[in-house]
């Protein structure tokens, strides 16, 4: 059953499809909610030294997907105030369940699977990266009590929301923009190429012999080309 905005126990969701389009074929929550989660966000740039000098520019490179790492604990003990554990689980029961879930080989897919997390407002979706148990109490025949568990996810979108997020902005896909009213071909240019001395070559690839005065009311392409030949 996929939970529902605003739930009060961490839920994570498995599907078959990246796009999450199918249905959650199998879920797991948390017997206890954990007491706090990190992010981890970072934007990778390239950094060149300058021309003449010794100060290095910083050219954008890419942004890397968002961590989400996840510290909970598994119980055994029967002693810990809130926590659910449907038919009296074993730790290392708990633990095979969670990893059927977020670690183990999906047949189906020949892969993990892909994960959807739901706490509060936390709505996550990607993969798990990492899985860390750590076993701190044991009974008299050794079989664990108690766990601390850390997991790691890493953030992925479908290549749909990938580009919505970005604005459709790359200069390594196709353009189509409709010429409107005091549109200027060198500035669209500059603004999908960061670099205005491409409009030659837009011209080109729209069958025109120069880049002014585009019409208004007609669509053109930028598509990705070999900028060397600019």
């Amino acid at each position: 059953m996929m939970p529902q905005d605003n739930v009060s126990k961490f839920v994570i969701c498995a599907h078959k499809k990246e796009d999450f389009s199918d249905v959650a074929h199998a879920d797991f929550t948390l017997p206890i909610n954990p007491e706090s989660f990190s992010q981890n966000y970072k934007v990778e740039y390239d950094k060149k030294p300058g021309h003449g000098n010794q100060k290095k520019s910083t050219e954008y490179k890419f942004t890397t997907p968002e961590e989400l790492k996840i510290d909970c604990m598994f119980d055994g003990t029967n002693a810990v105030e809130g926590y659910h554990n449907p038919g009296d689980k074993s730790v290392y029961d708990q633990i095979m369940e969670l990893k059927g879930v977020a670690y183990d080989m999906n047949g189906e897919i020949h892969r993990p699977n892909f994960l959807k997390l739901f706490w509060g407002d936390l709505h996550f979706q990607g993969v798990l990266t990492g899985l860390d148990i750590n076993y701190t109490l044991f009974n008299s025949k050794g079989e664990p009590l108690r766990a601390k568990v850390s997991l790691t996810f890493l953030g992925t979108l479908s290549d749909k929301e990938r580009s919505a997020r970005e604005n459709k902005k790359s200069p390594d896909i196709t353009h189509t923009r409709l010429i409107k009213e005091g549109d200027r071909l060198d500035l669209m240019t500059y603004n999908i190429y960061n670099d205005s001395k491409y409009v030659l070559q837009i011209a080109k690839a729209n069958g025109l012999t120069s880049f002014r005065n585009p019409k208004v009311g007609k669509e053109y392409v930028f598509p990705p080309f070999d900028k060397t030949e600019a």
